[in-house]
């Protein structure tokens, strides 16, 4: 069984880095042909898709973003990590961490992380 843990900083304050790990047990983020994700929702919204980096290493970004944003892993640990540049308030959200064996089929989530932008 496939399980994601989302950990980090419940607040950030603007203009900062927010920083998220998701560390991964019962499967490595180096199997063919898994990619995992960042997904967000913000209060009164739906969920977003943030950006992914699969199995290879490549990344890959929404578009719509405002914020900065880059994510990387430590296959040693078997964590992957978000993080969301020159933050504002409207980054303010529930981030979940999430495994997609290809073709956006969202199959494994953590049990997400709030995260509040505010001085």
């Amino acid at each position: 069984q496939v399980q994601l843990q989302e950990s980090g900083p419940g607040l950030v304050k603007p203009s900062q880095t927010l920083s998220l790990t998701c560390t991964v047990s019962g499967g490595s983020i180096t199997t063919n042909y898994y990619y995992w994700n960042w997904i967000r929702q913000s209060p009164g919204k739906g969920l977003e898709w943030i950006g992914s980096i699969a199995y290879s290493g490549s990344t890959y970004y929404s578009p719509s973003l405002k914020s900065p944003t880059s994510i990387s892993r430590d296959t040693s640990k078997n964590q992957f990590t978000l993080q969301l540049s020159s933050v504002t308030p409207e980054d303010t959200a529930v981030y979940y961490c999430v495994r997609d064996p290809g073709l956006a089929r969202y199959e494994y989530w953590g049990q997400g992380t709030q995260v509040t932008v505010s001085s």
